[in-house]
């Protein structure tokens, strides 16, 4: 029986808020090892579980569903994210540290 991996997926690079990263995700670990198409190059798995990526509102939603259909699961806790808070008048303050160039 695989185990399934319960997490919240972290923002890309390119997304300053957290819409898409407050759902859980409920994906299959992997059976057998991708392997490599000698002709294209391409990898591949014949693994179908591998393919299934569902979305959960909730941790707890995630889990009833992985219990509910007898899935081994481990849940990996996202990391804090600490937000800097910073404001464009900033820049501009008398006791700034660092020399303020154009």
């Amino acid at each position: 029986m695989s185990t399934a991996r319960i997490y919240r997926p972290s923002r890309t690079a390119t997304q300053s808020g957290i819409a898409r990263a407050k759902l859980w995700v409920l994906e299959f670990e992997p059976a057998v090892p991708r392997q490599i198409d000698p002709l294209m190059g391409w990898t591949s798995s014949g693994d179908m579980k591998s393919q299934v990526r569902l979305k959960f509102a909730t941790q707890a939603e995630a889990i009833s569903y992985a219990q509910k259909n007898g899935l081994n699961y481990r849940i990996e806790e996202p990391n804090p994210v600490a937000r800097k808070i910073l404001s464009y008048s900033d820049n501009f303050k008398s006791g700034r540290r660092d020399q303020w160039t154009h």
